[in-house]
């Protein structure tokens, strides 16, 4: 999962970027509101955490501006503003959740996976092509009945190929998926990647465009 951290504090914004990597999170961060507006629309995320005293834009403002472009991604505001009138507005401004500074790590932790939870299972219906069996809410991958393991990134790739069957998909759209800003791409791991998922599930599942990138071609 691709998480957008918005928090203007560098040692907050490292702590938890650094909690949240273990779970199995992307976690891309930025310091400033302008940034983020930009990056959410340009992007794609699967949640974001939001400060609201930013510089260039303050968190309202972005979230306000978020919704009012039809963006659903869900948002969890993360705050030392703990008044019930700034928890109110951050609410009716679009957020999904509301955090107080400071919080338990643990607290975060189990706060996005019942943001990310809900938002799956209003959103995402499980995905059937040609045999192959994907559910974002549980997070599982069946072929022909029967279970597959499938390592996070493999889970991420076949994730976005099966969302949007018969479209070619370029390099740097599922690289964007796969890896973080600040990760290191070695310049073969998308292609290996692909590989595991032909070996575990079946060759032709996945379609290679020469100089573009890749498809699951419509059942």
């Amino acid at each position: 999962m691709r998480i957008l951290l918005v928090e203007d504090d560098s040692a907050l914004g490292e702590g938890i970027r650094t909690a949240l990597k273990p779970e199995g999170y992307t976690v891309d961060w930025l310091q400033d509101g302008a940034a983020a507006l930009h990056a959410l629309t340009e992007e794609s995320f699967d949640l974001a955490i939001l400060d609201l005293g930013l510089p260039r834009l303050d968190g309202l403002q972005l979230l306000r501006r978020l919704r009012a472009a039809g963006n659903p991604l869900p948002v969890l505001i993360l705050t030392a503003r703990d008044a019930t009138s700034d928890r109110i507005a951050g609410l009716d401004a679009g957020a999904d959740d509301y955090l107080v500074k400071p919080f338990d790590v643990a607290e975060l932790k189990a706060r996005l996976r019942a943001l990310l939870r809900r938002s799956f299972s209003r959103s995402q219906p499980v995905l059937e092509h040609r045999g192959v069996s994907l559910d974002p809410l549980g997070q599982q991958v069946t072929y022909l009945g029967q279970p597959v393991s499938l390592q996070r990134k493999e889970y991420l790739l076949l994730h976005e190929l099966l969302a949007q069957p018969g479209r070619v998909l370029t390099r740097d759209r599922l690289q964007q998926v796969l890896y973080g800003w600040d990760e290191e791409i070695e310049s073969n791991a998308l292609e290996v990647h692909v590989h595991h998922l032909r070996r575990k599930l079946f060759p032709e599942l996945i379609r290679t465009v020469r100089g573009v990138g890749y498809l699951a071609d419509k059942a």
